[in-house]
């Protein structure tokens, strides 16, 4: 049974947590041109702007997911947040590209420590038969809050400056600072055998080794690294492009986060044709393709004189691209060596979703400036689709336990 003091509302409350938490990843993306332009930040700069929000999970997702029982399911969303809007209210003071790229780091620091106990914070918040359907939900945090701050970026920025939008992201996790006490109730350990509580007090380093001699978890891992790569580049630079091509303003800011907001559906159909028995291997590989399609009708040279098909070619790649992380998500308990190693499994795929994210952008930006556009940004998405291919592959054959 789950802890009577959670409601149906906690598990919201959870939920727009983390989304609070994802548009301080969003939020970067329609400033670029404002930073380039208040700032002299290059293009480079921009992707390593775009990517170090993840800098917390590359270096702590393991450890988070280690020690977030320890530490307190609820304390470390709150200590997450905390993190979050503390250091968005002293961005909005950053004077130069050195203070925001030190401020950026942060604040992947608060989105790690806000979004790793969540899908634990759920199991616990909700009844056995709900857990499934709101892990879906929960799945699509991130697309939902990066196509929030897309959308209303642009507006809010022709109002209040970049300044302003970033005040006014740390507000929104002020917000949630203040409601989640409200709802979720003070950390307790549940008793052996309820719902969501460990099935064996094992020591920390012992469960760190049998998670990471176990293929599962690297599987998984590599596989979301490879998805988080291309995700964040494509998009991350999307409103770069669509002010180069004339869609400037509300335009752009509609047609980016329309883009976003679509990986939504790739999300929830991920968990749906998995629990309809689709294999695993099917699933990724439908979604590592259309990511390669639409990269290249989105960026390629031969649709440069189609900004329709240009458009499709984007909304395929985040469509059919969300099963990814949907069945990712989905397969996390099946991926883990036991029931008392899902935790440190999932911090250790956090981890490398964040590495994937941070070589990324910075990849796809240094490519355009080589060649001088962003026509062979397919060919970089396709070198990490390819290898997710294979990793797919081997997550069938050896990584799930039956």
């Amino acid at each position: 049974m789950s802890t009577p003091a959670f409601s149906r509302n906690a598990s919201w409350v959870i939920v727009l947590a983390g989304v609070a938490a994802a548009l301080h990843v969003g939020k970067l993306p329609p400033a670029v041109p404002a930073l380039q332009q208040a700032m002299g930040i290059s293009l480079v700069q921009a992707g390593f702007l775009l990517s170090l929000v993840q800098l917390g999970a590359v270096l702590l997702g393991l450890v988070a997911g280690l020690l977030a029982d320890g530490v307190g399911l609820r304390r470390c969303m709150l200590a997450g947040l905390t993190l979050l809007t503390v250091a968005g209210l002293a961005g909005a003071a950053a004077r130069n590209a050195h203070d925001l790229l030190l401020l950026r780091a942060l604040e992947g620091v608060g989105f790690l420590l806000t979004t790793v106990p969540a899908p634990s914070l759920l199991r616990r918040a909700v009844a056995p038969g709900q857990l499934t359907r709101m892990l879906g939900v929960w799945s699509a945090y991130m697309p939902f809050g990066t196509a929030l701050a897309l959308l209303a970026g642009p507006l809010l920025m022709d109002a209040v400056g970049w300044r302003g939008w970033w005040v006014l992201t740390a507000l929104c996790t002020a917000v949630m600072l203040a409601w989640l006490p409200l709802a979720v109730p003070r950390d307790v350990r549940p008793a052996p055998g309820a719902h969501g509580a460990a099935p064996a007090a094992e020591p920390w380093h012992r469960r760190l080794a049998i998670t990471l001699r176990a293929p599962g978890p690297w599987l998984a891992a590599l596989t979301f690294a490879v998805y988080a790569a291309q995700w964040l580049a494509v998009i991350g630079f999307l409103p770069t492009l669509y002010q180069q091509s004339g869609w400037g303003g509300a335009l752009g800011a509609v047609l980016t986060a329309t883009v976003a907001a679509v990986n939504m559906v790739g999300n929830i159909m991920a968990g749906r044709l998995l629990h309809r028995g689709v294999n695993a291997r099917s699933v990724l590989w439908s979604g590592f393709a259309a990511m390669a399609l639409g990269a290249w009708l989105a960026f390629g040279s031969a649709t440069l004189d189609a900004p329709v098909l240009r458009y499709g070619g984007a909304l395929l790649f985040s469509t059919v691209g969300g099963l990814i992380p949907g069945a990712l998500f989905a397969l996390a308990p099946r991926v883990a060596p036991g029931e008392g190693h899902i935790a440190t499994t999932v911090g250790w795929i956090q981890q490398w979703s964040a590495i994937g994210q941070m070589s990324g952008p910075p990849a796809v930006a240094w490519v355009a400036s080589r060649v001088g556009g962003w026509d062979w940004t397919w060919a970089v998405t396709g070198a990490y689709g390819a290898v997710g291919l294979v990793l797919a592959w081997c997550l069938q054959r050896r990584g799930l336990r039956r």
